[in-house]
């Protein structure tokens, strides 16, 4: 066991663990000191399991259904058309600011741990807020809050963003694909994302000592720290276009993205607005999060001049893609194509690209004086659409089809908005459009099962030869790919049966295959109209009846019908195989400390339903490959506190000696030998989960851990129903 910080999202040892400070010395103000912890289980951090919820407790999903989309349609055209001499719009329209606002709060969401995005409104929030990407889009959210302040709780920041996006794309021409509602807004910030090591902004660690592109560390989706995507100057701020075509892929990639999608959302963004670079950042303030408490909450205030419309900087680059950069036209791949492009720099000092046709400099108007006029410009990035053999064909076809280009863009956008919101029956309101495959599409299920239904199939599961271990294993393996994030995964459609999860090596495939057919054969021996979904979950509820009876107590594991079975051709076998687990500390598998309370996590569970989880899986037999370590019982398949208990049983910690490199062993006073794993003497070294064990070991517990266990296995199971 290594003394050093852990990435707390892979497990991975870190060597040079951050030790940046603020300017007085105090570690704790630094914006990534705090997504480290030390190894040691003593040295965990919990917060993340401990989910608080204050404030006025409304269902908001009730007050959405009282908002007048239309009317909020309405007032934010207003807001948008009418501009302000605080900010003043350029070019008399704030919906680019709007586009950016919606498309910065959605881009942070990343596939493998679906994390990020716009559901959350955590774009309001340190580090979002101030991540330098996100430059000036603090006076987006200001021009918003009118409008905010009049709808209050029946729309939530996150979606009203969304939807300013959408309504700034339609008032500029633009009919959108469609919008759903139903993201809840959070109110701190998600201090348990890990978006990487660096210790200082846009600084590049994550791609190893290779620095390709496709060796950017997981999770992880932006190409450095505090961008969104990747630097629209190239790599490293180096304008290579096919070098930066390489991490555009990657990236975008990571975010849920093809190439096709890729292309038009970056030439879809780049036909609104402009980039803002009037002078170097030099003249910069700092951050929301660093500003100084009478900036009430505003931050990058610019010294430069007048600080504002023709001086603003946000970027460092500066102009416009087309000449109507108010308007939704074809004008991107027109500029992009018609000209040939030379290397330069902006008043901001960033490199950009201008047209070596002397002709094309009066074709821009300027944003606030209509006496002048620009030369258009492109990013590196850019011309990585024209240049890169993948994406060229692509421009080339959306150039010479704007048909074509625009549905592209408004599918494409509409995924970028909504990829984390989960499957369509979470949408709400009256512009939802149909189903899409990345939303991952389950078949109807039966919700109306009748009591004598559910007798019938569980008696039909006890009389097969599956074991307790196997059934509890089975459906949790089918349920706890769920993940809250994104609300993807979960039993809700029996892809457990499907590629790629079939397949998944925790998931012990031969078993896997052989349970399923006897669960299946229960399906459609029974004649009942049953999902295999719902099948699976009931043989868990069997299988725990049947140990908690072992254990002396009569229990009955809740039970709701209704789950569907997917189909392996509405089945994206590559968006999904990021959800498989490569460490589950619930099966004992390949897991750190960190890694389990990661998936504790992303199941939405408290430490005291992570920690009657682990416990009960232990003793129920649980462990992939059928391994021993952690169970510390001497009746296996018997739902008791056995674990707790012998876990406290083997006095201090010097009483376990490390056999192997994840495995230790401990010969107790009593002459019994026991095997565990850094995840199962975490809950004897943390204080906060040695009080949760002690809880639960006590003599008076055990019924206590039983009806807690069936709780917390119930949630799980449930996951995903929406």
């Amino acid at each position: 066991m290594s003394d050093f910080p852990v990435n707390p999202r892979t497990g991975d040892e870190q060597f040079s663990p951050p030790h940046r400070v603020s300017a007085d010395g105090d570690p704790s103000k630094c914006p990534f000191y705090m997504q480290w912890a030390a190894k040691k289980p003593a040295a965990l951090n919990l917060k993340v399991l401990r989910q608080t919820r204050y404030l006025d407790d409304y269902t908001y999903a009730e007050e959405f259904k009282k908002l007048d989309l239309n009317a909020l349609k309405a007032d934010l055209t207003k807001v948008m058309t009418t501009s302000q001499d605080w900010w003043p719009a350029d070019y008399g329209h704030y919906g680019p600011l709007m586009i950016r606002l919606a498309w910065h709060a959605a881009g942070t969401y990343r596939t493998f741990d679906g994390r990020g995005g716009a559901n959350s409104g955590n774009i309001r929030f340190n580090p979002l807020d101030s991540w330098p990407d996100n430059g000036n889009l603090d006076k987006a959210r200001r021009l918003l809050w009118p409008v905010k302040q009049k709808y209050g709780k029946k729309i939530s920041w996150a979606d009203l963003i969304i939807f300013a996006g959408n309504t700034a794309i339609e008032s500029m021409g633009l009919e959108p694909f469609g919008f759903a509602g139903g993201r809840v807004d959070i109110w701190a910030g998600e201090e348990d994302v890990y978006w990487g090591a660096e210790t200082e902004w846009l600084a590049d660690e994550r791609h190893g000592s290779t620095g390709r592109a496709e060796d950017l560390e997981k999770p992880l989706g932006a190409s450095q720290m505090g961008l969104i995507y990747v630097n629209p100057q190239g790599p490293g701020g180096n304008p290579q276009p096919l070098e930066a075509a390489k991490h555009i892929r990657d990236t975008f990639g990571r975010m849920g993205m093809n190439d096709e999608e890729t292309v038009a959302l970056i030439a879809g963004g780049h036909t609104f607005g402009k980039a803002h670079g009037a002078a170097p950042d030099s003249h910069v303030g700092p951050s929301p999060m660093l500003a100084p408490i009478v900036n009430a909450g505003a931050g990058w205030l610019n010294s430069f001049r007048s600080g504002k419309g023709v001086d603003t900087i946000t970027s460092g680059l500066e102009g416009a893609w087309t000449t109507k950069p108010a308007e939704w036209d074809h004008g991107f791949f027109h500029m992009l194509y018609k000209y040939e492009w030379k290397l330069g720099k902006g008043a901001g000092g960033g490199h950009q690209w201008y047209p070596t046709d002397p002709n094309a400099y009066e074709l821009i108007p300027d944003a606030h004086d209509p006496k002048k006029k620009h030369p258009p410009m492109m990013l590196t990035t850019d011309l990585s659409l024209k240049e890169d053999p993948i994406y060229g064909p692509i421009s080339k076809r959306f150039h010479d089809n704007p048909k074509a280009f625009e549905e592209a863009f408004k599918k494409a956008w509409y995924k970028l908005t909504h990829r984390d919101m989960g499957p369509r029956t979470r949408h709400l309101g009256p512009l939802v459009p149909e189903e899409q495959l990345w939303q991952d599409p389950v078949g109807p299920g039966n919700p109306t099962l009748s009591d004598k239904d559910i007798r019938d199939l569980k008696a039909a599961i006890s009389a097969t030869d599956l074991s307790t271990a196997q059934m509890v294993r089975t459906a949790w393996a089918s349920a706890s790919t769920f993940r809250f994030t994104d609300f993807r995964g979960g039993a809700n459609g029996a892809r457990i049966r499907l590629a790629p999860q079939k397949d998944w090596a925790v998931n012990d495939p031969a078993e896997l295959a052989q349970i399923l057919r006897k669960l299946q054969t229960v399906k459609e021996v029974s004649g009942k109209c049953v999902s295999l979904a719902d099948v699976i979950v009931l043989a868990g509820c069997v299988a725990i009846e049947k140990a908690a009876k072992a254990a002396g107590l009569s229990v009955t594991v809740p039970f709701t019908p209704g789950r569907g079975d997917a189909t392996q051709e509405k089945t994206d076998v590559a968006s999904f195989a990021v959800l498989e687990p490569t460490a589950d500390g619930f099966r004992n598998y390949q897991s750190t400390v960190h890694q389990l309370i990661d998936r504790a996590h992303l199941l939405s569970l408290s430490a005291p339903e992570m920690s009657v989880l682990v416990a009960g899986l232990r003793v129920l037999g649980a462990n992939a490959g059928g391994s021993a370590a952690g169970v510390l019982t001497k009746q296996p398949g018997v739902l008791t506190n056995d674990f707790f208990v012998n876990l406290l049983a083997t006095g201090t910690s010097m009483a376990w000696k490390q056999r192997t490199a994840t495995g230790f062993v401990c010969k107790t006073p009593t002459g019994d030998t026991w095997m565990a794993t850094e995840v199962d003497l975490a809950f004897v070294s943390n204080a906060e989960l040695r009080a949760i064990s002690e809880y639960y070991a006590c003599d008076d517990s055990k019924e206590t851990f039983v009806k807690d266990f069936v709780k917390a296995w119930t949630k799980v199971m449930n996951l995903g129903m929406f």
